[in-house]
């Protein structure tokens, strides 16, 4: 958490909020955030710059600046951006990290419990030199076809669900979406990827554009900490087909579904839908 619905949903969200704004003060309370550097010099340097874009590449948000620069975003585990309109911000806030004034006296609050998340400013040039070594297919573009899916899995004896969430090789899927995605094209976890027949990817890959966008059409999911900008809980937790319901009837067949380790992660899925192949 997040993984794309969420990020998703806070870009849309942020994007009118921020879309022609100039950033006036901003302050980064936690040298973590901007590590190994200076989280002043940083401030500094994004203080005035104004934004043209909001943008998402997997799990990053992408600020675009006037000036050429980018700001990288990655939530992580508990990051959130919030936006309130001005006034005084809440004492005694221990999480906390960031704080961007904007020119029309709004501000976007950064926040993060664990602090893992993290803010890089780059150049233009180094955008997608950096990108390209870290995100894979964005699964919800037009030229992530089944085919494309069929080379991602090619040759690869790791279990599906542990390629599912390789962001070097598909962009955005996390333990949530990959669970989803995989009760719905009926496939266990455990199944070796490169094992699939063409009829298993083209489940799959409708499997995982579905699972995205329902998580998208309900402003992600909200387990613990993931908030939209707005400070409102996704609704995705309310309608998890296979994630986290462990014991609970499967919608398909009523199989109670069942928890497995599947690539280190907590796994959850149908033993009567989703069987490993003789």
């Amino acid at each position: 958490m997040p993984e794309l619905p969420e990020v998703e949903t806070v870009r849309v969200q942020l994007e009118p909020k921020l879309v022609g704004r100039r950033l006036e003060r901003v302050e980064i309370l936690d040298s973590r955030l901007t590590r190994p550097d200076d989280p002043a010099g940083v401030a500094a340097e994004l203080e005035g710059e104004r934004v043209v874009a909001l943008e998402r590449r997997g799990k990053y948000l992408i600020v675009r600046f006037e000036s050429g620069r980018v700001l990288l975003i990655h939530l992580r585990m508990t990051g959130q951006l919030l936006h309130v309109n001005g006034g005084p911000l809440p004492a005694g806030d221990t999480h906390r990290r960031a704080v961007v004034r904007l020119d029309d006296g709004s501000d976007v609050i950064y926040r993060d419990i664990r602090r893992f998340g993290t803010w890089q400013l780059v150049d233009t040039d180094e955008l997608e030199p950096y990108l390209a070594t870290r995100i894979g297919h964005e699964p919800l573009v037009g030229r992530f076809t089944s085919t494309r899916l069929a080379e991602t899995l090619a040759g690869r004896r790791a279990p599906v669900k542990a390629v599912l969430l390789d962001q070097r090789r598909l962009a955005g899927v996390g333990n949530i979406y990959a669970d989803e995605a995989l009760w719905r094209a009926r496939i266990h976890p455990l199944q070796p990827a490169g094992e699939l027949g063409p009829e298993e990817i083209a489940a799959l890959h409708r499997g995982i554009r579905a699972a995205l966008r329902a998580g998208i059409a309900r402003q992600g999911a909200t387990l613990r900490d993931y908030r939209s900008p707005d400070g409102a809980r996704g609704a995705m937790q309310e309608e998890f087909r296979a994630y986290g319901r462990t014991g609970e009837p499967c919608e398909r067949c009523g199989t109670p579904i069942e928890k497995i380790r599947a690539a280190g992660r907590g796994t959850w899925y149908c033993p009567h839908c989703q069987r490993l192949p003789d």
